[in-house]
């Protein structure tokens, strides 16, 4: 029998925060439009921000890959009230884990990067599982 390797994982998550309460996000496409019009890909609840709030894109430097918040529409059009991330007014920024963005009242998004390691389980049907029972686990009343 050969040893299955262990799996590495990594997500991206978006932790959103808005009029629809909180809900997590798992980032895996190349782009996201984030904003009040029912043409984004992740409509934010709130009349205080824009149609097309923000995007997001996917980056690759090396081995790593994050994601780009750039506020607005790919056509350079800004968002009313801007982005404010770690509470600064940023016009872009390469999210890294933990980051907190502000796109108006009451709607916010923090940014988490997971890593882990997926170890493979032994299969049900395999001739060598030996499985142990803890005398403490037998009830002493029963008869067997």
């Amino acid at each position: 029998m050969t040893a299955k390797p262990v799996k590495h994982r990594e997500e991206h998550v978006l932790i959103l925060t808005d009029g629809k309460g909180r809900r997590e996000i798992q980032l895996k496409d190349e782009t996201y439009f984030l904003g009040r019009g029912g043409q984004c890909n992740i409509v934010l609840q709130s009349q205080f921000v824009s149609r097309h709030h923000a995007t997001l894109i996917k980056r690759k430097e090396e081995e790593r890959q994050y994601y780009r918040i750039i506020d607005g529409d790919s056509q350079g059009k800004t968002s009313v009230n801007g982005l404010l991330i770690n509470g600064k007014k940023i016009r872009f920024h390469d999210l890294r884990n933990g980051d907190k963005v502000i796109f108006g009242p009451q709607v916010e998004a923090v940014y988490e990067y997971r890593e882990y390691d997926l170890f493979p389980t032994i299969p049900p049907d395999d001739p060598y599982d030996i499985t142990l029972i803890d005398p403490g686990m037998l009830d002493a009343e029963e008869d067997y």
